[in-house]
């Protein structure tokens, strides 16, 4: 389709009520830049502001780019008033959006689809299975995540049994269910799939986090990570990790846009941890990274997230 952004009214919601509400703050001001150099004439709400909300519904606008990141933005929340209010947005959809975040849920539908994923338990209460028992069924290692934060938020690697009191503690005061899963080794690995019915992989991203694994500093400390793009992956194994990607895009319906972090083992299979439907729009965020390392500027990957959004309608 034709896409004219200088006659295309652009709503960028950014910040949101989440523990994520900063680095949602910083996504918009990223894409922000990147669409006004695209030409596009753009706003920016915020979804925490009711007179913002209420300049949301009265518009007028032609499409909204999203980028909010966790709950009441990234959940479906803001996607199921968007599809109310009958405005195109970036991004999947409700369902979509709500499966993705929740880590439990995804991991159905992974498996559904034949896509390896770390073998897992999912908790109501911290006592609901005894430690003894999830060392039995997981392993001597065990990641243990709140299943609907963003971001590593109250993500702990478990080596010991008694240190699990504490990880699943800490899990527990950011959200009401809790994933532990069995930790897989191997390189960290994260792939980029837009489109809608036609997808396609941009290249593979290797990152190399500073601690023990890809955790909230590695993500957003200076010098927290190292991003290596395209990985360092033969021809093959990168064609498998894309596929990968590309199936777990597709399991949980995504359109417009997915990123789904991966591990890449010693034996060389490619472990889905989860996928995310909103990835940071920064400058310097994993998916600009892919969009460049594809030949795809920052402005022309936005403009091409909008074109998406509009063609769905």
């Amino acid at each position: 389709m034709n896409l004219d952004p200088a006659h295309t009214r652009v709503a960028l919601l950014a910040g949101g009520i989440s523990e994520e509400r900063e680095i949602s703050i910083a996504s918009g001001k990223g894409a922000q830049e990147a669409l006004e150099q695209a030409g596009f004439v753009v706003a920016v709400l915020d979804p925490a502001e009711k007179s913002d909300l209420k300049k949301l519904i009265d518009g007028p606008f032609d499409v909204a780019f999203l980028c909010l990141h966790g709950r009441c933005g990234e959940d479906g929340t803001m996607q199921g008033m968007l599809e109310v209010i009958g405005l195109p947005y970036t991004g999947p959809g409700v369902w979509s959006s709500a499966t993705a975040m929740d880590k439990a849920k995804a991991k159905i539908y992974y498996e559904e689809n034949g896509i390896p994923t770390p073998h897992s338990i999912t908790l109501h209460d911290q006592l609901e299975i005894p430690v003894e028992d999830m060392w039995k069924r997981l392993g001597d290692c065990i990641v243990v995540k709140p299943a609907t934060e963003g971001s590593a938020l109250g993500v702990t690697i478990v080596r010991t049994m008694d240190d699990m009191e504490k990880a699943l503690e800490q899990a527990f005061i950011l959200d009401h269910t809790v994933l532990a899963e069995t930790y897989v080794a191997g390189t960290e690995l994260t792939v980029a799939v837009i489109g809608n019915d036609d997808v396609r992989a941009l290249p593979v991203i290797e990152i190399i986090p500073q601690s023990d694994f890809y955790d909230f500093e590695s993500k957003y400390a200076p010098g927290g990570s190292q991003h290596i793009c395209p990985a360092r992956l033969d021809a093959e194994t990168t064609r498998r990790v894309q596929d990968t990607a590309v199936a777990a895009h597709r399991a949980l319906e995504c359109e417009g846009v997915s990123r789904t972090d991966i591990i890449l083992d010693d034996a060389g299979l490619c472990w889905v941890l989860e996928t995310n439907t909103i990835p940071g729009m920064t400058a310097t965020s994993l998916l600009p990274d892919a969009g460049r390392a594809a030949g795809i500027d920052f402005p022309e990957l936005c403009t091409e997230l909008i074109r998406l959004a509009l063609e769905r309608g």
